[in-house]
């Protein structure tokens, strides 16, 4: 999964999978999903992120163990970020 935001267009992009989308559909105003061929969603785009968003830049998950305990919270700040349930990095300018 991949999360960006352009600031230049104000638009959060969340990767759900790589691969080719083959149609999208604005379910709401401002909220586009995209879909496989198959229909599967493989990514969701979020317009006019900076007024939907307490802050476009930052972010924190948590990924939930069976017992629905977090076993990890990671927050981000910053232009860019990666993360994985092994790694972060941190791209601040």
């Amino acid at each position: 999964m991949k999360v960006t935001y352009d600031p230049e267009v104000d638009v959060l992009r969340i990767l759900l999978q790589s691969g080719s989308v083959e149609e999208s559909d604005e379910s709401k105003p401002g909220i586009i999903l995209d879909y496989d061929k198959e229909g599967n969603v493989v990514g969701v785009e979020i317009l006019d992120a900076s007024r939907r968003t307490d802050n476009p830049r930052s972010m924190e998950y948590a990924i939930t163990q069976p017992d629905h305990q977090p076993a990890e919270v990671r927050e981000q700040k910053g232009p860019t970020y990666s993360a994985d349930a092994h790694s972060s990095k941190n791209d601040e300018r």
